[in-house]
């Protein structure tokens, strides 16, 4: 792997670790895709540092579990506001 996409990867662990973000939300801070972010997360960086990656792995199944929560609200939002 490629010295700045470890980097990346470290970067944006700390981040999502830091503000308990989305995989969304990281993504536009860092200028990548959401499939790079996730991609990233998930595949790369437990070949970097696997203490880091189950601290992570601990909020992205936090965001999966509410992933339903907030699209409700999301919906709910946009059909009141019409």
């Amino acid at each position: 792997m490629k010295d700045y996409i470890a980097e990346r990867v470290t970067d944006i662990a700390t981040y999502l670790l830091k503000n308990k973000c989305t995989v969304r939300e990281v993504a536009k801070v860092y200028c990548v895709s959401k499939s790079t972010a996730h991609k990233d997360l998930a595949e790369r960086l437990p070949q970097i540092d696997k203490q880091l990656y189950n601290d992570v792995y601990e909020i992205l199944r936090d965001n999966w579990d509410d992933r339903y929560i907030r699209g409700g609200e999301a919906t709910k939002r946009k059909y009141k506001s019409e």
